[in-house]
């Protein structure tokens, strides 16, 4: 009877595997079937995701099915086998056998090559193609005008080129088009405006020039409009306040130029708005506070003036406010009680705001008023998240010489307090000479010595001169516009994928992370910034880089950017992700490496309580040492251009739980037969150090912080 209650479960475990399984019918159709087998040969998928003589609707990973027949197909995340991965090509032609395939997703999974002709002529029941990250390239073919009930289209981060197709105005079912991070070029085509159920257009990242289409007005289910990163130009369309839906526009890093057009008040519904780093004038704030949903504002680097009226601090759902770089003058707005700052990041700098400075500052998450001309006493208030530098403030460190103080306020009729300002240090009073000698002496000495500095100072500025017009030669001619605010020109636009930064982090995050920073979680002065250890919500660890830009020069950070968004490797300290709200602080978040960096493991502490090495035996030496060479063969063999990393020692050589490496330090990555930034001399003359700064000096071979395994 015993025996009997034991064996009861397992056989109604048996009985309803059994009825489970008979819900998921055996493919039906032996075309089909022989398809996937074609599929899984030309693509080179391992057996353990799509295992022979198995029931592909029931045991291969990514196949959907329905009544017997094949509905989905999805490649993501699979693997392939070692013949597969040395020759991935994009070999998909048994698709069209699968009749009533409505979905195929490939995003991730490496298809080298062009999008055939026949997939828009062959698969008219498909609604989702997804090819992102493919390594696609070529045009986009204008038969795909063929796919009539397609509801999601995504081709984001391949390398295609060409034009847009105009046949994409004829997916009338199409509610995703997503085509950003390519290399198209020419116009928008007008025929999207057609499209009357999208919501979601992405188009950024590319070379379209041109307007935005006047039809784009008609898309009344579109919900987030992104053209940013491309050389859009003219001005914006008034139509564009037709959107009522619209919840995210992104027209940043373009040409656009002219003022914003009242219309826009129509944009009722909208939270994000990004138009920074154009060409546009006028006052923003008589349209933008109407939209009292708004949360987050990027109106950086255009040439936007005018007052910032009190309207401003009644939109209370405001968190994120970027005006960097215009013309926008006045005092600073009295701010009201009702108007929540607590989590609020603003951004004011390189302006040309005056007066004294209210109380309240304090309350701001963080908040930059660099760059204008602030004057009086700061806040009492010693937070490194509100920045001060530059304006002509008492009793603050780095602002403004007194004298361009009082030629800003004079020019604009207004009343300046020299003694706010710290006035310079008067030199010493030299005494009278004893003689008309030593008078002589004294004369020849100072003239000599100013000779000296005068001839110094015109070499250094003929050489800084020469660097930027070398710069210059680099960048698009603009039009003669006025000197914005804070006397900067904007920084390069650049191209690069977000997407492929990971998570994007706010401010506010990044500050609760770190502690604000605090010397706790400080971990080291690297050489292009500060690294801290940051404790995130759920109790993850992470490291964060504080990028710092007089140590490491945008260019140099873009091209790091650019390079982290392309590595995906094991060997590579994984990049979880990224906070770009703040002009002048920049942050990059990688995995936290437990055992740190080899300079830190080539001699331990012999009082470890836990079980983890003390120092690093030969098979662990021997470990690192092909670990460090597969992360260098495939900077130079795997990469298009090849690449050198230019800074290979202890200290960039990271070490996770298990003793693995994981390569870091990529600012200085260049190109073989290239010095992007950085004087290879002055490179080869810096000594290694496991932290702090580095100084300039003779290099110095120290064993502890070398690569000598």
């Amino acid at each position: 009877m015993e025996v009997g209650f034991k064996i009861f479960p397992l056989l109604f475990f048996l009985f309803v595997n059994s009825v489970l399984t008979e819900t998921v019918p055996r493919l039906s159709s032996n075309s089909e079937w022989r398809a996937l087998r074609d599929l899984r040969s030309s693509l080179g998928i391992r057996a353990k995701d799509w295992p022979r003589k198995t029931n592909p609707c029931l045991n291969w990973t990514g196949i959907k099915c329905q009544n017997g027949r094949v509905i989905g197909i999805n490649l993501s995340g699979l693997r392939r086998t070692r013949e597969g991965k040395l020759n991935p090509l994009f070999a998909i032609d048994s698709l069209p056998a699968f009749t009533l395939l409505s979905s195929f997703n490939s995003s991730g999974f490496l298809l080298p090559g062009s999008i055939p002709e026949w997939l828009g002529q062959r698969l008219s029941n498909l609604q989702i193609l997804d090819l992102r990250s493919c390594s696609i390239y070529g045009s986009i073919p204008s038969t795909i005008g063929g796919l009539s009930r397609l509801r999601h289209l995504y081709l984001s981060d391949n390398s295609l080129t060409g034009l847009i197709p105009a046949a994409l105005g004829s997916f009338f079912s199409l509610s995703t088009l997503d085509l950003s991070r390519n290399q198209l070029t020419g116009r928008i085509p007008n025929d999207i405006s057609a499209l009357g159920n999208l919501t979601n257009l992405d188009l950024s990242s590319n070379y379209l020039s041109g307007g935005i289409p006047i039809g784009f007005g008609s898309l009344s289910s579109l919900k987030v409009l992104n053209l940013s990163n491309n050389s859009l130009g003219s001005s914006v369309p008034a139509q564009m306040g037709n959107l009522s839906q619209l919840l995210v526009l992104d027209l940043g890093y373009n040409s656009f130029s002219g003022s914003l057009p009242e219309d826009l008040t129509g944009l009722r519904s909208l939270q994000r708005l990004m138009i920074g780093n154009n060409e546009l004038e006028g006052s923003p704030f008589d349209i933008l506070s109407n939209l009292t949903k708004l949360e987050y504002i990027v109106l950086r680097w255009n040439y936007f003036s005018g007052e910032l009226l009190d309207d401003l601090w009644e939109m209370s759902h405001m968190r994120h406010l970027d005006v960097a770089g215009n013309n926008f003058t006045g005092t600073f707005p009295d701010l009201k009680a009702s108007f929540n700052t607590s989590n609020a990041v603003f951004n004011f700098s390189d302006n040309l705001l005056y007066g004294n400075l209210f109380s309240g500052l304090e309350n701001f998450q963080s908040i930059d008023l660099s760059n204008n001309y602030f004057q009086g006493l700061a806040p009492n208030d010693s937070r490194s998240s509100i920045i001060f530098t530059n304006n002509c403030l008492s009793s603050v460190p780095r602002q403004r010489k007194s004298e361009d103080c009082n030629k800003f306020y004079s020019e604009r009729g207004l009343f300046f307090g020299n003694e706010t300002v710290p006035k310079p240090s008067e030199p010493p009073l030299v005494k009278p000479a004893k003689s008309r000698k030593r008078l002589t002496y004294i004369m020849v000495g100072l003239f000599g010595g100013l000779g000296f500095v005068v001839i110094l100072a015109a070499g250094v500025l003929l050489f800084m001169k020469t660097c930027s017009i070398g710069s210059r030669n680099h960048q698009r001619n603009a039009n003669e516009r006025p000197v914005r605010g804070g006397g900067r020109e904007p920084p390069p636009k650049v191209n690069i994928d977000l997407s492929g930064l990971g998570e994007s982090f706010s401010h506010e995050q990044i500050l609760e992370a770190t502690c604000n920073f605090s010397d706790e979680n400080l971990i080291k002065h690297g050489h292009s910034g500060d690294i801290f250890l940051g404790m995130f919500e759920g109790g993850y660890q992470a490291v964060i880089k504080k990028v710092d830009f007089c140590l490491l020069s945008e260019e140099s950070y873009m091209a790091e950017l650019d390079l982290l968004g392309k590595i995906k490797h094991p060997r590579f300290v994984p990049l979880l992700g990224h906070c770009l709200e703040n002009e002048s602080e920049m942050y990059l978040v990688y995995k936290y490496m437990p055992n740190g960096d080899l300079s830190n493991s080539f001699y331990r502490s012999p009082n470890f309580e836990d079980e983890s090495l003390q120092s690093l035996d030969w098979i662990t030496r021997l470990k690192i040492a092909i670990g460090t060479a597969e992360a260098l063969s495939y900077l130079h063999h795997e990469c298009t251009p090849p690449l050198v990393h230019r800074d290979i020692q202890a200290s960039s050589i990271f070490l996770d739980d298990k003793y693995e490496v994981r390569l870091g330090s990529l600012s200085d990555v260049c190109a073989q037969g290239g010095d992007n930034h950085k004087s290879m001399i002055v490179r080869f003359l810096q000594t290694p150090q496991t932290s702090g700064r580095r100084p300039s000096g003779i290099r110095i071979l120290l064993h502890i912080y070398e690569v000598y395994l």
